[in-house]
């Protein structure tokens, strides 16, 4: 993908020096700057000084999120500079996050477009199906969380007489407790590394309630979203090339990224599509003997469950031959389990790999188990709260002791993250004030949620060459695609992955942002893309008929 790149940065400055030129002379015809891009209308056209701000513009914005330019390119412009491409760590070059990658730069260029030009593109929006990110696709936040929060981010208000008309009253209760927990009772406070020691108490009644098995506050370590405590363990767990972390294939980027970053070695293991992406002990077992034959320490297994592009749900069986495997070789179990209240199906639930473990008769000293867990995902998608947790479990007190130290360079979680967590894992109760309409928002976004999926996957079904498993879980369809030869050969022809060209033909012709499947890794020679199901259940229509109009002409021309 770097030499993709690389060849983007290119053909910016390329037309950077089309630029310079304009903002020298605004008023200059552009046919010789142009004319090696002859199929462009500014050749002959005179460009104000209004256009030459917007070509400045355009340039800016497509130049700027390239996340790995490279260092030849840049040099005519960075010459003198200390920081180079192949002065920096060569971890960040291999590091990649596909999620938020090419296909995302240029929709976001082209909502810029629209901006400045609502003609500009065969569509008048873009919809950005790419990232579980429900609140921005209009998600309305849980009430009850967010009275909380504001009386907490503004105690003063708590003492006003119109606040009991204003916020129910176990909002108004639970507020006051979450301060009277807090130091200086003020949310801009540094807490404990860990986290406020009554927030993580609520959590593991959370936990308990979950699991019906005990929880201790103190394996609770309270994180800015799910995403640190994974670099954390990737962090504590990798001590060079020779380490390697079992993964899932396809697997959510965050895993190959920070294993990169850490310096470690992905093991890849390879889920069974055809099985609605079944994980086989036998194929852990053949990647394990396989990495251990090249020389690979394996340290831990990634389990994310549900399934994340993947969207299966695991059942409990599986989830227990998965325990076995991790105790009997050694191995530190993974959970991402950020997924759990998104559950679709009614033959599937949710179940804990603690609680599995722990159902097995494994106790604290038998197996070393990470869980994650976030509040950006399930029914409450407070993304940009940044609130998690991980519950760590299996590991003696001085490996504690270090997971502390990373932990406290860090300072502390954000204080409005922790609090989320902790509501997220204490709801209100039954004869709470605030239960009936926490209930019924919960179940309105996951009924919903459940609605879109199923419309999203027989629409997808319907498409020639495309196969889509059912969504048992999470917020994501990832179906297959079978592409014709011709467009195969055009994508090798364009330097793309033909999954990426597909997809940003989608985007240039929709306005539909999707993420390739190569950006998960996937059996060579099969494509795919991932799909959130979070846009608003009455735009899911115009979804399904662009795609659908889309697809069919795509395969249409390039039809063997």
């Amino acid at each position: 993908m770097r030499k993709f790149a690389a060849e983007k940065t290119r053909k910016v400055l390329a037309h950077r020096k089309i630029f310079n030129s304009v903002v020298q002379h605004p008023t200059a015809s552009l046919s010789s700057s142009s004319s090696s891009s002859s199929s462009s209308s500014l050749s002959r056209k005179s460009l104000p000084h209004s256009s030459a701000a917007f070509l400045s513009r355009l340039l800016n914005t497509s130049a700027s999120p390239d996340p790995s330019p490279s260092s030849d390119s840049m040099a005519s412009d960075y010459s003198s500079t200390p920081v180079k491409i192949d002065t920096i760590n060569p971890k960040v070059l291999e590091c990649e996050y596909a999620v938020r990658g090419e296909i995302v730069s240029l929709a976001q260029k082209l909502q810029e477009d629209l901006k400045i030009n609502p003609d500009s593109h065969p569509f008048d929006e873009i919809l950005y199906c790419n990232i579980g990110n429900p609140q921005s696709l209009g998600q309305q936040p849980i009430t009850f969380f967010r009275e909380v929060l504001a009386l907490c981010d503004h105690p003063a208000i708590l003492d006003k007489s119109e606040t009991q008309g204003l916020f129910s009253a176990d909002s108004i209760e639970r507020a006051f407790q979450i301060l009277d927990q807090i130091p200086g009772r003020a949310t801009g406070a540094y807490s404990h590394s860990q986290g406020i020691k009554g927030l993580r108490d609520a959590i593991c009644a959370g936990i308990e309630a979950r699991d019906g098995f005990p929880a201790d506050p103190n394996d609770i370590f309270l994180t800015d979203g799910a995403s640190p405590a994974v670099h954390m363990m990737m962090q504590l767990l990798i001590r060079s090339k020779n380490d390697g972390i079992l993964c899932p294939i396809p697997q959510y980027p965050l895993y190959s990224a920070s294993i990169a970053l850490h310096g470690g070695t992905l093991v890849p293991y390879y889920l069974d599509e055809a099985t609605g992406w079944g994980m086989e002990i036998s194929e852990l077992k053949n990647q394990l003997e396989t990495a251990k034959s090249k020389g690979i320490h394996v340290r831990a297994l990634v389990v994310i469950n549900p399934g994340n592009p993947t969207g299966q749900v695991l059942a409990e069986n599986n989830q227990q031959q998965i325990v076995d495997f991790c105790k009997k070789e050694g191995l530190v179990l993974l959970a991402d389990e950020v997924y759990q209240e998104n559950i679709y199906v009614p033959d599937k639930q949710f179940h804990s790999f603690k609680k599995v473990a722990r159902s097995m008769g494994y106790g604290e000293k038998d197996i070393s188990l990470v869980s994650f867990q976030s509040v950006s995902k399930g029914y409450y998608g407070e993304c940009g709260k940044r609130g998690g947790y991980m519950e760590i479990t299996g590991f003696s007190p001085e490996i504690r002791e270090q997971i502390y130290k990373v932990a406290s360079v860090n300072l502390c979680s954000n204080i409005s993250g922790q609090i989320l967590a902790s509501l997220v894992m204490n709801p209100p109760k039954v004869g709470d004030e605030s239960y009936e309409s926490y209930f019924a928002e919960k179940d309105a976004i996951l009924s919903s949620l459940a609605r879109r999926a199923k419309s999203l996957e027989e629409a997808l079904n319907g498409l020639e060459g495309v196969t889509c498993n059912r969504a048992e879980g999470a917020m994501y369809l990832f179906p297959r695609i079978d592409l014709p030869k011709k467009a195969i050969e055009a994508a090798e022809a364009a330097k793309m992955a033909p999954d990426a060209f597909y997809a940003k033909r989608l985007l240039n012709a929709t306005g539909i942002v999707v993420v390739p499947g190569s950006g998960f890794r996937q059996v060579p020679g099969t494509w795919h893309f991932r799909c959130t199901i979070l846009p608003q259940e009455d735009r899911i229509p115009a979804i399904i008929s662009r795609l659908t109009e889309f697809h069919k002409g795509f395969m249409d021309e390039f039809r063997a």
